[in-house]
């Protein structure tokens, strides 16, 4: 895994998506602008496959964040179509726990829409578990682990 840059930013945002995976991604413009907007509490990094981009995961970690599942939270995690069902999903998250870790976190969340096709299943297989919902009715899952 790298940083997002300059130089990776142009794949990411041509990485590709699963028919039907687009109603449940904001544009990645949305994930990357954030960097911009906190760029001491947002951790964005891409994952490569030799030369190419194949995922983008963009995560926050604010100790003063005034809700709890913000304060560690993965924001998105975007995987290519072609390199889904690869391991890089899984790549990426237990990634972002390593550096959680390193923060002091135990646990990550994560905010998504339930339904058909939608990230729900993936984010299971990875360890996350359903913890509430939001005020729109978004499920909170967490993963927990050892500080």
């Amino acid at each position: 895994m790298v940083e997002l840059s300059a130089a990776t930013i142009v794949a990411v945002n041509n990485l590709s998506l699963k028919p039907g995976q687009e109603q449940f991604l904001a544009p990645v413009s949305y994930g990357t602008a954030a960097t911009v907007m906190n760029p001491q509490t947002t951790w964005q990094r891409v994952v490569l496959d030799g030369d190419e981009v194949v995922a983008f995961v963009s995560a926050n970690f604010d100790n003063d964040a005034p809700e709890e599942h913000f304060r560690c939270v993965l924001w998105r995690i975007n995987v290519d179509a072609d390199a889904q069902g690869q391991g890089v999903g899984r790549f990426a998250v237990d990634n972002l726990i390593t550096e959680a870790r390193k923060r002091g976190f135990d646990h990550v969340n994560v905010i998504y829409e339930s339904g058909e096709g939608g990230p729900e299943a993936f984010f299971q297989r990875v360890g996350f578990t359903p913890v509430g919902e939001t005020e729109y009715g978004e499920v909170i899952a967490e993963i927990r682990f050892d500080s």
